[in-house]
């Protein structure tokens, strides 16, 4: 049957507008860029487009796609960090955009496994069957929608449940050197806390230490309920740092769904040097101590993340380890970090060498928190132990060479009438939980025992 001419070209008139639709709704085209320069893990690409964070897939000689992010661009260059593997790269390969950013898998799959940065099992249980995404900077949440931090959170450990009171929500550092217990530390918090999800980070730790801290500190009853994230020191830098933002982006998600999650992050030093790697690769000047100014500004937006959320009930309690360089409390990462936690726990090297764990020097350390989350009487009893100990430590010079003379100060007689007792209840063995209950009782037995002095009745 023939068609009239008007119902031809209404017919053309029709299909033109389909794919004019067709064509408005296509993506744009992907323009590829070229590998112009390389030095150390810095990439140089020229001929393309792509934003800040933006990934690219770079093709190398045996046509094996390697991934990077941009972080940096000067004129027409754009610069990129390597997520993985380099070798195989040549010059002029080509750049390809692709229009996408990295964001974190999550969900309840990942408890009782270990990943790496890029959410990648590493524990050799098989493949993660992951659907939900969240942003891997996560979302700011507006601080007058924060919730109080009002509870106290139990950590089993007798030394901090009675003088150094963690609130759940706060954030904490745990300032320490090298080999003062600091991972038997974060294991004993990881078994004994009263959390519903425990998140890990280890971040820029050897990879021995990784091993050990899951076989030995954590062992098979804490890792059930706990999601680790791990990026060993021989990973690229911009893996470790998104390690660091992968276990706080992991932890979001869980506060989020009303769960009260511990996020523990060794360590937050590692963090920020990994983020120096970074600044200085791409030309940005160093500070101080070598470090330049976004990696102290990457301090604040990734600890910021956690805390009490809003109404729904959930909330991140963070414990972030702070590397001492030869136990220089004022190094400039640990110097700004105390700066941005709710309280730091000192790690001793002088009670480490003598054999007393966990090594926490109480008179150098102190919980912002703790006012909000204890009764008045109980603060009471923690002021009048410090009071003690530090009376007997500012006049241990004295009473070790016996120059002190007793009954030539009170406070320093009954300072070494007890320090036994006190030093007995700040040990703790690794394997020995004491619930916050039992902390709070044995302060209050210990500082009666010390009768009605003067110092009581301050």
């Amino acid at each position: 049957m023939a068609i009239n001419k008007p119902d031809r070209l209404a017919r053309i008139g029709t299909s033109l507008d389909e794919r004019r639709a067709l064509l408005n709704d296509a993506p744009p085209p992907v323009v590829a860029g070229k590998l112009t320069r390389m030095v150390g893990l810095t990439l140089e690409a020229v001929g393309c487009q792509a934003p800040v964070g933006g990934r690219c897939q770079i093709i190398g000689s045996n046509g094996v796609p390697i991934e990077a992010e941009v972080v940096g661009f000067a004129s027409d260059k754009i610069f990129l960090m390597p997520t993985g593997d380099i070798r195989g790269l040549v010059p002029n390969a080509r750049v390809v955009p692709t229009g996408r950013v990295y964001e974190a898998l999550v969900g309840d799959a990942l408890l009782g496994r270990v990943v790496d940065g890029a959410c990648h099992p590493l524990d050799g249980k098989g493949p993660l069957r992951l659907t939900d995404t969240v942003p891997i900077n996560g979302v700011p949440i507006n601080p007058l929608a924060r919730r109080r931090i009002d509870e106290p959170l139990d950590v089993g450990v007798r030394a901090i449940n009675a003088l150094l009171t963690i609130g759940r929500g706060q954030r904490m550092g745990l300032f320490s050197g090298s080999g003062v217990g600091k991972s038997v530390l974060l294991g004993m918090m990881t078994r004994y806390t009263n959390a519903d999800v425990i998140v890990v980070g280890l971040i820029g730790e050897r990879g021995r230490e990784v091993k050990e801290f899951i076989e030995n500190s954590l062992g098979a009853e804490g890792l059930k309920r706990s999601i680790v994230v791990a990026t060993p020191a021989d990973h690229p830098p911009l893996l470790r740092l998104h390690g660091g933002m992968l276990a706080t982006s992991i932890a979001e998600y869980f506060r989020d769904r009303g769960k009260h999650v511990l996020l523990l992050m060794d360590s937050l030093t590692r963090y920020a040097q990994a983020q120096r790697e970074i600044g200085l690769a791409i030309g940005e000047p160093p500070a101080t101590k070598g470090y330049p100014p976004s990696a102290f500004a990457r301090l604040p937006q990734l600890v910021e993340r956690a805390g009490n959320g809003n109404t729904r009930g959930g909330s991140i309690t963070g414990i972030y380890t702070v590397l001492t360089e030869g136990d220089d409390q004022q190094d400039p990462i640990a110097d700004a970090a105390r700066a941005v936690l709710d309280g730091h726990i000192v790690l001793s090297r002088r009670l480490a060498d003598n054999g007393h764990y966990p090594a926490i020097d109480i008179e150098a350390s102190i919980s912002r928190s703790m006012v909000h989350v204890t009764s008045p009487d109980h603060q009471r009893l923690a002021r009048h132990f410090k009071q003690v100990y530090s009376s007997y430590e500012s006049n241990r010079d004295l009473i070790s060479v016996g120059a002190y003379a007793k009954g030539s100060d009170a406070r320093i007689d009954e300072a070494i009438e007890h320090h036994p007792r006190l030093m007995h209840f700040l040990r703790q063995d690794m394997d020995e939980p004491v619930d916050y209950e039992q902390s709070i009782g044995g302060l209050a037995r210990l500082m009666e025992q010390r009768g009605p002095t003067e110092l009581v009745k301050q």
